[in-house]
Formats: C-alpha cells, structure tokens, sequence
C-alpha cells in the first residue's frame, strides 16, 4: 500500500460527510444502461456516490479506495442503509482484480493509465466501463489536478479503451458557449465484446 498517498486521501476525506455524496455524470446521465443484476467495481470510490448508485440499481458493489477513513465511512453507510455494498481499502496495483470479474466498472476521477487493460480484462464479456476524468483541454472554470500527467489528452480514451465497443463518449473541449455543458472533462462506456 502507498502509505503516502493513502495519509493524502485521508487528510482530504477526514471530515466529509458520507451522507452528501455526489454520483459522476456518466453514471448519472446514463444509468439506463446498466443492468438490472450483477457484480460492480467502484474504483477509487472516495464518497461512494457511485457505488451507492449502483448498490441502489441492484448490482452487488465492491467499491474501493486507498482511503481508510472513506472506506470506514462508506462501510458504515452501506451497513446502515442496508446495501449491498463491500467497502475495501484497496490498492489496485498490488491486488488487481481478476478476469471476467465485473459486469460493470465504474472510474470517476482517477487515471492511471497503466491499469486501463487490466480493467477490462476485469469486465465480463458483455461488461460495460463507466468512464470520467479530467482533460488536459481546460476553461477558465478549471477544475481537477494541476499535474497535466493526471489529465487526459484529447480522444485519448477512445485509444485506451480501443478494445471494447464504444457506447458514449463525450468530450466538448473549448466549442460554444464555455459556460454552459460538460467542460474540462471527458465521459466514456464502452462494452467488452460477448
């Protein structure tokens, strides 16, 4: 485990407050596609808005985190409330998940560019990837992590992701009114082949 990037997350989720969780956007706008049962990864979970959606839809969530303190936190919540939820400290680079695992993966503001075959080797065939981050192509409403290394390239996840069927992608860049719609992000699902 990264000990120091885990002391990191933990410093930022110390005091949050689990109940004011937020789902991403491309789960959000496109919930209609996941299924109705099945196996989910919330990966870098932080405040499981994602995970609670899914738990919430009737898929059986892992959701994890390098974060203990949001782990503990979210574990509670999904006590709690009685989801379906498994809470883990985890760090997916010392304990991947093993193949044909997930019928659904969710990523929201994580990139690691590396682990992107080991996630879909991950899905089930027929599985569907939820993908959102930040890009490198940015408003003045700039948001997300200063280090350009943790943002993506235009068209950059259609390339990561090529092995799987591209469902919705969405990435607006600096088109239009710069005030309005999806900016300085990009959304993406894809669905591994049956």
């Amino acid at each position: 485990m990264d000990e120091q990037a885990q002391s990191k997350w933990n410093n930022i989720y110390a005091d949050v407050d689990i109940n004011r969780q937020s789902v991403s956007r491309v789960v959000e706008d496109n919930g209609h596609l996941l299924p109705m049962q099945g196996r989910a990864l919330d990966l870098a979970c932080g405040t499981g808005g994602d995970a609670i959606y899914l738990a919430n839809h009737g898929l059986l969530v892992d959701a994890w985190d390098i974060s203990d303190a949001v782990i503990e936190k979210l574990g509670f919540y999904a006590l709690e409330k009685a989801l379906p939820i498994n809470a883990e400290t985890h760090d997916i680079k010392e304990h991947p998940p093993a193949e044909n695992t997930y019928d659904v993966i969710v990523v929201a503001h994580f990139l690691d560019r590396e682990l992107m075959p080991i996630l879909i080797q991950s899905l089930k065939p027929g599985g569907l990837i939820f993908y959102q981050t930040f890009s490198k192509v940015v408003t003045s409403t700039y948001t997300g992590p200063k280090n350009m290394a943790f943002r993506l390239d235009e068209n950059e996840l259609l390339d990561l992701f090529s092995d799987l069927q591209l469902i919705v992608y969405r990435e607006e860049g600096l088109l239009g009114d710069l005030q309005r719609g999806f900016r300085n992000e990009i959304m993406y699902i894809g669905q591994k082949s049956k």
